[in-house]
């Protein structure tokens, strides 16, 4: 099989052939149809990471086809349309998986990371981390929801807004543009924060019911303008604007932050403390919460913007998504 793997941090590239790879106890294969090029690829490509052995292949917003099935793996069957996210597999012993927290998995497996990923023809995960994908969503459509995707849905679905609430979305990019969508079709009254005035008719045909503009007005002002969100919803890395956004926020209202960044917040605890809000992040999901993801977008209608690259092409696919140039998401598609 071809595979583009990295063989050390800050390394090029290299498309190289592989022999396909065999499931073991508890693993499936997976023939790979489609593969997001996510921002956390990084970790791979540039950063290192504690534990990650080299050479490397990156990749965890897989989309697919299980190929074999290793032993003792009864829930999955050869030709079944599947995906595979961020989380990679966990213990099922530690504390939080114990009590039903796989998400928190003290030794959480990290597709990509922990084991070999998507950029490559075939792939072999635990099972446990396999999503079934309805039949109506396109293997290149449905790969960013495996990360991207089921991060917005997820942490929205739990954030606690009921129908009819003013949730915020604040960023428009890869993030951003889904979790408006995901927003508007849970039925809330839907604000969209962005810079600049290009961007209002891209997220009104998004689904966004409000525009905000970062560069004429000030996010916090303009939504207590508007009741007070009940929840914003920060998907751009940029601590000082998310921090910016507390004030924005209603009675009870919820800061829910999904765009990782280095930056500390900055944040009063007066600030919190009259009104009840609340400061949380969130971290994607599970293989079920993928599942679940993918379900609602294929009933509702939510798709990502996406730019397609064949994997020969992985380093300009990459460079298209480092430099924030993507409109909005980056897939690799494998040979027929």
């Amino acid at each position: 099989m071809k595979a583009a793997q990295v063989s050390k941090p800050g390394g090029n590239f290299e498309i190289v052939e592989r022999p396909i790879p065999e499931p073991g106890r508890a693993q499936v294969r997976i023939k790979v149809e489609a593969c997001g090029v996510c921002h956390s690829d990084a970790i791979v490509k540039q950063s290192g990471f504690p534990g990650l052995q080299y050479p490397r292949v990156p990749g965890h917003e897989i989309a697919g086809r299980i190929d074999a099935l290793g032993a003792g793996v009864t829930q999955w069957k050869p030709g079944q349309r599947v995906g595979v996210g961020w989380h990679g597999g966990h213990c099922f012993v530690c504390d939080p998986c114990r009590r039903g927290n796989f998400i928190l998995c003290q030794v959480e497996k990290i597709t990509g990371v922990s084991f070999d990923g998507g950029y490559a023809e075939y792939v072999v995960v635990p099972a446990e981390a396999v999503a079934a994908m309805p039949d109506e969503l396109p293997a290149d459509e449905a790969a960013p929801l495996m990360c991207a995707g089921i991060t917005v849905f997820n942490s929205l679905r739990n954030a606690g807004a009921r129908a009819g609430d003013l949730v915020a979305v604040q960023g428009i990019g890869g993030l951003g543009h889904l979790g408006i969508q995901y927003a508007r079709q849970m039925g809330f009254r839907t604000a969209a924060i962005g810079r600049g005035g290009d961007k209002e008719a891209l997220v009104k045909q998004l689904g966004a019911h409000h525009y905000i503009d970062s560069d004429a007005a000030v996010p916090s002002t303009a939504l207590q303008a508007l009741g007070g969100a009940s929840v914003i919803l920060a998907t751009a890395p940029d601590s000082k604007a998310i921090s910016a956004l507390v004030d924005g926020l209603g009675p009870d209202g919820k800061l829910v932050i999904v765009g990782a960044s280095l930056e500390p917040l900055s944040i009063t605890p007066l600030q919190l403390i009259f009104t009840r809000r609340t400061v949380r992040g969130w971290p994607s999901g599970t293989a079920k919460d993928s599942e679940d993801t993918l379900r609602f977008s294929s009933l509702s209608g939510v798709r990502p913007m996406i730019e397609r690259y064949p994997l020969e092409k992985v380093a300009e696919a990459y460079d298209q998504m480092i430099r924030g140039r993507a409109r909005f998401r980056v897939v690799l598609t494998m040979g027929k």
